[in-house]
């Protein structure tokens, strides 16, 4: 099928607007992978190592949760490259579904994707103060007050902040200027695991990974599993929150380069998800073979404080690769919710005003405003806010990836002719089961006696989101009915 002619056909659902079309499939490829990595390979791989039991555990359950996350990914491909606008899965569900549901996913996709830009900026916060305030004390010398236990210091808040201003003013600027830095982040997150590799190669040693599996206590976290399968299960349902960010590729189809070859669009996102399968096994094995995996992970931030031991140069290396690392998905998370927010704009499930793309820099206006104060809250809230944060996430981001896949189940019946650059390999068998690995996520996450279900805390966070959407989507129907009378 002649990829030209599938573009020209796809057009026609792209509303006009003033959204710079710049981007390649490298810039689509750095933003998911930027949007998925960011830090969580630094600060948590000593968590997964004590979960799972060992490393071993934790780089199959990597490299498994990758693979299970596959035909979802190959969803977004297909329904993208078929409709390639911005925060297309407004688009998908409301064409399915209907209004109502759409609203729904919409509405928890931004939960789930805005939440993360305060997130990163308190990581980036957390790391300032708590890593680098070792060797700088003034960064720890004014506390501006305690918030959930946590202590929250005047400089690195400042910093954070800076790291976020940039940010912000980068997705103001366009998603040409907010590429850009993906691309730069994307090598620096490379540059990171090069570096952990070759200390691995001179310093370690395949021994270290032994035993395989190891029942271990520890500070933060413990070992619930009693065998290899069961940590790698235990480890497997945490994965999904850290393959979060592969939705994010699709959320700025509409801002692609003239003659993008949306075949190859549809590869990218599971090319995406694999080279972070690969990436997050590398990282384990390497950090796990550096030295014994259960002397490394008594340290306080084990990938960085065994490399202190190491060399003070390597490490303050890797803890500058580490501290740029949560811009990547801010960014990344910034333009996709910005976007999906313009979507449910354009479908008036948000004020009109959310619909607003400005002349000059092709970017939504009303969206931006709102997730740049929200990313600016983030370096206040203090690092306690971070495990909630992230749970609620990842519920959010499974539950409307698994809707999308539903949509395109149904509309492989309802629009048969609709012209797909890019098809689910396996067809309707391949979609059925994005369907089911979506589903079995979502109720690992709310089944209680699951050992990834939601707190309490979360569960009011996720329900006190969607009455607020409920009320804002009753404001706007109330607006639009006054304004036809």
């Amino acid at each position: 099928m002649d990829t030209k002619n599938n573009l020209n056909s796809t057009q026609t659902n792209i509303p006009k607007t003033n959204m710079k079309k710049t981007l390649s499939l490298w810039n689509f490829f750095t933003i998911g992978f930027g949007a998925i990595i960011g830090t969580g390979w630094v600060l948590l791989v000593g968590d997964w190592m004590i979960i799972g039991g060992g490393p071993i555990a934790a780089m199959i359950a990597f490299i498994i949760g990758s693979i299970l996350l596959l035909p979802i990914g190959a969803v977004f491909g297909e329904l993208t490259s078929a409709i390639p606008i911005s925060g297309g899965i407004v688009e998908y569900v409301d064409r399915t579904f209907g209004s109502k549901i759409s609203y729904i996913t919409g509405w928890f996709l931004s939960l789930g994707n805005g939440i993360l830009c305060p997130w990163e900026a308190i990581a980036i916060s957390t790391l300032v103060s708590e890593m680098f305030g070792e060797f700088f004390p003034f960064l720890r010398s004014v506390k501006l007050y305690t918030i959930l236990g946590a202590d929250v210091y005047l400089f690195p808040t400042l910093i954070s902040l800076c790291f976020a201003v940039y940010v912000i003013i980068l997705n103001f600027k366009g998603a040409s200027s907010a590429a850009k830095l993906q691309g730069f982040l994307t090598k620096a997150l490379l540059a990171g695991m090069i570096l952990a590799i070759g200390i691995s190669i001179f310093k370690g040693s395949p021994s270290h990974l032994n035993p395989i599996f190891r029942q271990v206590d520890a500070t933060t976290s413990s070992t619930s599993a009693t065998s290899l399968f069961s940590g790698i299960l235990s480890v497997l349902v945490m994965t999904p929150f850290f393959y979060a960010g592969f939705d994010t590729i699709p959320q700025q189809a509409e801002e692609a380069a003239e003659g993008l070859n949306w075949n190859k669009f549809g590869k990218v996102i599971s090319m995406a998800l694999l080279a972070s399968g690969v990436f997050y096994m590398v990282c384990i094995y390497s950090f796990g073979t550096i030295i014994p995996w259960n002397d490394f992970i008594k340290h306080t931030v084990p990938a960085l404080s065994c490399l202190k031991d190491i060399n003070v140069i390597l490490y303050i290396i890797m803890l500058c690769i580490a501290t740029l690392g949560p811009m990547g998905p801010m960014n990344s998370f910034y333009g996709a919710t910005s976007r999906i927010m313009l979507a449910m704009g354009r479908k008036n499930q948000l004020p009109k005003s959310f619909a607003k793309v400005d002349a000059k820099s092709g970017t939504p206006v009303t969206p931006n405003i709102i997730l740049a104060i929200l990313t600016l809250i983030g370096p206040f809230l203090g690092k306690n806010m971070l495990v909630p944060l992230t749970n609620v996430s990842a519920l959010a981001f499974i539950f409307s990836c698994t809707m999308v896949s539903f949509a395109c189940l149904r509309m492989r019946r309802t629009e048969p002719d609709l012209q797909r650059p890019y098809k689910v390999p396996g067809g309707k068998l391949g979609i059925s089961a994005a369907c089911l690995a979506g589903s079995i996520i979502i109720g690992l996450m709310i089944i209680p006696a699951s050992p990834a279900a939601l707190k309490p805390q979360e569960l009011i966070i996720v329900l006190g989101w969607l009455a607020i959407g409920l009320i804002l989507m009753t404001l706007t129907n109330i607006s639009k009915k006054n304004k036809n009378v």
